[in-house]
């Protein structure tokens, strides 16, 4: 069927949703935009969906939720009657249409005779994935489209243990929503009987309390709080999101007294009127922040996401003035204090990161005798990995993190936590501040005593079909024509991971990479330095990542350079 044939079948539905109605009739003489919202259906790949709002088979609205939701319920079906009875928990963020998707997901679970709980307002995603848990459900949704800008949402799904479901489960679940014909025929149960039938249940201070309570456990040095809890002064940011009160709620239960919230961007807001980009990794976001910082001095500065599963911080430095730390280089923190603080660390702990994050965070472990396990990127590979570890007992988790500021502290949830992250962070500021530090002063003593781990993230946006086709072809061209050289340093090893094979340059042997395999390319130099390709599964863009290491700060940041410009300038001729 051709992508006209689709929007005949748009065009002709008469119970069409009035507002999808009026946005199909307002493209109807565009054809570049009717060609873009139906010339193919919405990805649901490993992860769930995520796209922008509007109509059309491309496009994230009433009838492609509800297409995903049918698939998920025959899924659910197939595990049998007990799964039906678990049920399933869905979240939401403050998106725009985010609490009406939800409602849809529980309205086509309903026609299935799967009970749905739903929460009654926007949580964060980390609760989604300790809800599934604490709630013994068969499964788990998101509506949330995390940092992405506000024209888009998403829906993202959780296994039964609470995690982003792993690719075996996603390979059925995505042939089940694909095999849905016809996404305006999808039966559902309205809300007044999906309720009488006790097929809905709401939900909201049970789970919460819950949560809150499991925030406590993954303090270190209360002791060390209670020293700093009117000294420590905090900043934090929800970046019109979901974070606010369990963040704010856990900083007071933990003890902390000196919390400022920046008031302008506490209320959540589908626009995110006050930032360029609701996400932590861009530093413009902490531009409140900084003003709030420096009016009552502080020591440290939060921000969580949209949908609060990744953390930002800035500290103060010497010169008075907040820098955003990398997420590679809160993460080698975090995972210094935890390890550092943690008595009689197991024999078995392990840590889990993924294969773009700084080599730093093994060096940190390495230092500790703690074992590092690489996963893809995507934490629902950790996730994988906390409960196959849990389920053999072969090794005791200690942290996972990836450089894109997701962190997991305490595995009562399976995904990054940035609620968990915050109060870490603080208590860490805490910590410091008490011996007279600040974490700037904690990250230079890790550094050297490691040495300089330096990374870079390059990100090219590439919009609609022929920018799939430029992905493609820079993909195609570093797999046919592999990197022998950055700059002055050799590589060493390409890791091909849509092949999962490494294959060695100065003898041109190979091995097998023990991991899924998926479209990246990852380039071994010279002395610990490397750089990656992977385009995003999510979004219409790829991604360059680099990391090296110096024996003292210039060196690496002149290496850092020197790999990125080689890697870039030849990106940009091919897309020229």
């Amino acid at each position: 069927m051709s992508w006209q044939d689709d929007y005949i079948r748009w065009n002709e539905f008469e119970d069409l949703e009035p507002h999808l109605r009026k946005q199909l009739d307002e493209i109807a003489e565009n054809e570049n935009a009717l060609e873009e919202a139906f010339h193919k259906p919405l990805s649901f790949g490993t992860g769930g969906m995520r796209g922008e709002l509007g109509p059309g088979t491309n496009r994230m609205n009433l009838y492609t939720v509800r297409k995903a939701a049918e698939g998920l319920a025959k899924y659910i079906e197939n595990q049998g009657e007990e799964a039906k009875q678990n049920g399933l928990v869905v979240a939401h963020d403050s998106r725009h249409m985010s609490p009406e998707f939800s409602l849809e997901t529980a309205k086509v679970m309903g026609a299935h005779g799967i009970k749905t709980y739903l929460f009654t307002s926007l949580r964060p995603t980390p609760e989604l994935s300790f809800a599934v848990r604490h709630l013994g459900t068969a499964a788990g949704v998101v509506v949330t489209a995390s940092h992405n800008p506000p024209e888009y949402n998403g829906f993202k799904v959780y296994n039964e243990d609470g995690g982003q479901v792993p690719p075996a489960q996603a390979e059925e679940i995505v042939e089940l929503v694909n095999a849905v014909e016809n996404e305006l025929a999808i039966d559902v149960l309205e809300k007044e009987e999906l309720e009488k039938q006790e097929l809905l249940k709401w939900i909201d201070e049970e789970v919460d309390q819950a949560y809150l309570e499991k925030l406590q456990t993954i303090s270190l040095n209360p002791e060390v709080i209670e020293q700093q809890a009117n000294k420590l002064k905090i900043v934090f940011t929800p970046l019109h999101g979901t974070a606010l009160n369990p963040v704010v709620n856990g900083l007071e239960k933990l003890g902390f007294k000196q919390v400022t919230v920046v008031d302008e961007q506490a209320k959540p807001d589908p626009e995110f009127s006050t930032v360029a980009s609701p996400n932590p990794e861009e530093h413009q976001a902490f531009t409140m922040a900084i003003e709030y910082g420096k009016k009552v001095d502080a020591d440290i500065l939060i921000g969580t996401d949209p949908d609060a599963d990744r953390l930002g911080v800035a500290v103060k430095g010497d010169d008075g003035e907040y820098t955003v730390l990398t997420g590679n280089q809160l993460g080698g923190l975090m995972l210094d204090y935890i390890l550092s603080n943690t008595p009689y660390l197991p024999e078995n702990g392990i840590m889990i990161k993924t294969i773009v994050t700084s080599e730093l965070g093994r060096a940190v472990a390495d230092h500790y005798g703690v074992e590092t396990l690489d996963t893809l990127t995507g934490f629902k590979f950790i996730g994988e990995k906390i409960r196959e570890f849990e389920q053999s007992g072969k090794h005791q988790f200690l942290f996972g993190y990836e450089e894109s500021y997701g962190y997991l502290i305490r595995d009562f949830a399976r995904d990054k936590d940035a609620v968990q992250s915050a109060l870490m962070a603080s208590e860490m500021a805490a910590y410091w501040k008490s011996k007279g530090k600040t974490l700037f002063d904690a990250l230079e003593m890790i550094y050297e005593r490691q040495g300089y781990y330096l990374e870079d993230l390059k990100s090219l946006t590439l919009k609609g079909i022929s920018g799939t086709e430029q992905i493609e072809g820079i993909m195609n061209d570093f797999r046919e024509r592999p990197l022998e050289k950055v700059g002055d340093i050799s590589v060493v090893a390409v890791e091909d991971y849509a092949s999962s094979e490494r294959t060695h340059l100065a003898d041109g042997s190979t091995d097998e990479i023990d991991l899924p395999k998926s479209n990246v390319v990852k380039f071994l130099l010279e002395d610990d330095c490397w750089c990656c390709l992977r385009p995003s599964g999510t979004e219409p863009k790829i991604k360059f990542y680099f990391g090296v290491r110096g024996d003292n700060r210039r060196s690496a940041e002149d290496r850092l350079d020197m790999v990125k410009n080689a890697v870039m300038s030849r990106v940009d001729k091919l897309i020229k």
